[in-house]
């Protein structure tokens, strides 16, 4: 068989007559093992795989690695390794099958942000001339399309044979999300980093993590994976960007500070043009203007972050600006779908009330008519955050269009009532696509549509199932019909 010495996957965790036994591969979910694998038994949120020890065996594992001690009842042929930390054998074992990388990699944390910051230094790297891809909630993406993904950052054993395959697909330049829950749990251990940035800290997360301090540890244990004298990119105009750098600079990385009160890209001036806006960016001694086809503040911030993780692998920092002039919105987040009447209409994927809020407020400025927004709540999750919703929207946009939205289990016409006890302001709808519609149909010279909720989604779901919707698809097709 194909295959490999245990010794290899795990140096210096298993006894030498074990280290020299042929294995064929790694799980670390007992239902995946075959033949001749190694169980990685680790410790989850709902069971520890220490349980599943015998399973993984009666399915053919032939070693175990695991953080407790040998199970009396294992049997004497089934090699053993206790070890301190399960995942982080995991991870670096995952870089040990699938050893291909792209040689630049740069990885990017925070609250928000994450998936636009990754691919506009995906798209930077590929405007600079390099074979580039991104890795995050939006899947993996290169110059040829996405193949969608499910988790931020993605369990080792799939991060590193996506890294693999990428790289002998010729990609040499790569970004990625590092969310908390990915660093907190070795995910990206074994990940050959040239950079990392710094976004911004808000309150998410806290079912997982026990406080904010803690949540913000984990972001910053991004730090200790990259090598020494690694730069780090932080948005100094952010509220954590202080212990961000603090935590930095005691770990040796030069930063690369972007934003307002950026030393290294300092943003002079931001100012609206249309549906887009002009940076003037400061650095080096001299200034440089640059367009940015995108609305929001953030989303300048998040640019300036995209080019100064370019910057701090080497990139010409004028080049890396420039390139910002050719960025395209990544699929849900603040996307520009298009335009119908002197009207734009904008897709975003925000779903939860501070979101939604942010969105309306970022979005305001560039409305010289009417803000108009089309949004629902998704069934089976949190009930309150229903009337905050439908009172955000009412206040904030001009026009707000109740409707559907995931329902799941739940009856659609009873969480469209729960969001329209907010305000008389609003407006119901219940089908989508005539949500949708109705609301493209009303745009006029000057007004800005969002669609929120769903963002990249490409389904709805309805019960037990997932039906095929995408509001791109529809917001495209009623733009066609309601142009001129």
């Amino acid at each position: 068989m194909t295959g490999y010495r245990l010794g290899d996957l795990f140096p210096e965790m298993f006894e030498t007559e074990a280290a020299s036994q042929q294995v064929h591969g790694v799980a670390f979910d007992s239902r995946k093992v075959t033949g001749d694998d190694v169980f990685v038994a680790l410790a989850g949120a709902k069971a520890d795989g220490a349980r599943f020890i015998m399973d993984a065996v009666g399915h053919g594992a032939v070693a175990v690695v695991s953080g407790g001690p040998r199970p009396a009842d294992l049997p004497a042929g089934v090699a053993f390794a206790q070890v301190e930390d399960p995942r982080l054998a995991l991870a670096l074992a995952a870089a040990n099958i699938h050893p291909r990388q792209p040689r630049t990699i740069v990885a990017v944390t925070g609250t928000s942000g994450k998936s636009s910051v990754a691919d506009f230094t995906r798209q930077i790297f590929q405007a600079l001339g390099h074979e580039a891809a991104s890795v995050g909630t939006i899947g993996v993406v290169t110059s040829k399309g996405a193949d969608y993904g499910s988790l931020t950052t993605p369990d080792p054993l799939s991060l590193h044979a996506s890294f693999d395959r990428l790289a002998g697909e010729g990609i040499t330049h790569l970004a990625m999300e590092a969310s908390s829950h990915g660093l907190d749990q070795r995910r990206l251990d074994g990940v050959r980093l040239s950079a990392g940035a710094f976004l911004n800290l808000g309150r998410d997360h806290l079912d997982y993590h026990p406080s904010v301090e803690e949540y913000l540890a984990a972001k910053l244990r991004l730090w200790e994976l990259l090598p020494d004298g690694a730069p780090v990119v932080i948005n100094r105009d952010e509220p954590y960007a202080d212990a961000a750098a603090e935590a930095a600079a005691m770990a040796g990385h030069p930063i690369i500070g972007i934003g307002r009160k950026g030393e290294t890209l300092t943003l002079l001036r931001n100012e609206r043009d249309g549906f887009s806006q002009r940076l003037t960016v400061g650095f080096d001694g001299q200034e440089l203007s640059v367009a940015l086809p995108l609305v929001g503040d953030f989303m300048a911030g998040n640019a300036l972050v995209a080019a100064g993780l370019a910057i701090a692998t080497g990139e010409d920092k004028a080049a890396s600006l420039r390139a910002i002039s050719g960025l395209i919105g990544v699929a849900g987040r603040l996307e520009r779908i298009g335009e119908a009447n002197g009207g734009l209409v904008v897709v975003d994927y925000a779903h939860k009330p501070d979101a939604l809020a942010a969105v309306l407020t970022t979005l305001r400025p560039y409305a010289t008519g009417r803000l108009i927004c089309v949004f629902g709540c998704g069934g089976d999750r949190d009930k309150g955050k229903r009337p905050l919703m439908g009172a955000i929207a009412a206040e904030k946009a001009d026009i707000a269009i109740v409707t559907d939205d995931n329902p799941r289990s739940e009856d659609p016409a009873t969480i469209r009532a729960e969001i329209m006890t907010a305000s008389p302001r609003l407006q119901e709808i219940g089908d989508r696509e005539e949500a949708i519609r109705a609301a493209v149909k009303m745009l006029k010279a000057g007004d800005l549509l969002v669609v929120a909720g769903k963002g990249h989604e490409s389904g709805q779901i309805i019960g037990d199932r997932t039906l095929p919707f995408s509001d791109h698809d529809v917001v495209r097709k009623a733009l066609s019909e309601f142009q001129g």
